[in-house]
């Protein structure tokens, strides 16, 4: 059961997505991205990078991976949580400490993902609609977060 507060749900134009967020793992993400869902940033935007049997991607206010928030990046918070099936960890550029608002949800094992990247948090309910999101890179016609709130 997830503290109050760290329950983020995603309702996606293929249905809801319950993320239960993990501030012991990555503790400044977890707060940008509480911040970023609390002003409204996710809603609307779409899932642009969508492999399919490795993961989907979102965050990026140009629908495109090429943009952020206004707010700085973060420094890495790289810990020890595999990426596997229902994962949420960020994206980020080359540089370690480039995340800012893009982030992935894994559909199966990513473990050459390990210890590179943010794990954050992890789907506990609506992975079903995780796996209907329209696949492409970039995506045409793409679906997406209609809203992003915190409990």
């Amino acid at each position: 059961m997830a503290e109050a507060g760290n329950t983020l749900t995603l309702e996606t134009t293929k249905g809801p997505v319950v993320i239960e967020m993990r501030p012991d793992l990555a503790p400044a993400h977890v707060a940008h991205i509480k911040k970023l869902a609390g002003e409204g940033f996710y809603d609307g935007i779409v899932f642009h990078r969508v492999i399919d049997g490795f993961m989907a991607q979102t965050g990026c206010p140009h629908g495109t991976g090429t943009g952020g928030s206004k707010y700085p990046n973060l420094k890495q918070e790289f810990n020890n949580e595999p990426h596997v099936r229902g994962t949420c960890s960020m994206a980020r550029s080359s540089m370690p400490d480039s995340a800012n608002s893009q982030f992935f949800i894994c559909f199966g094992d990513a473990s050459f993902l390990n210890k590179q990247y943010t794990v954050w948090g992890k789907v506990t309910s609506g992975m079903e609609n995780v796996d209907k999101i329209k696949r492409g890179e970039p995506v045409r016609d793409p679906d997406k977060i209609i809203s992003a709130k915190v409990s």
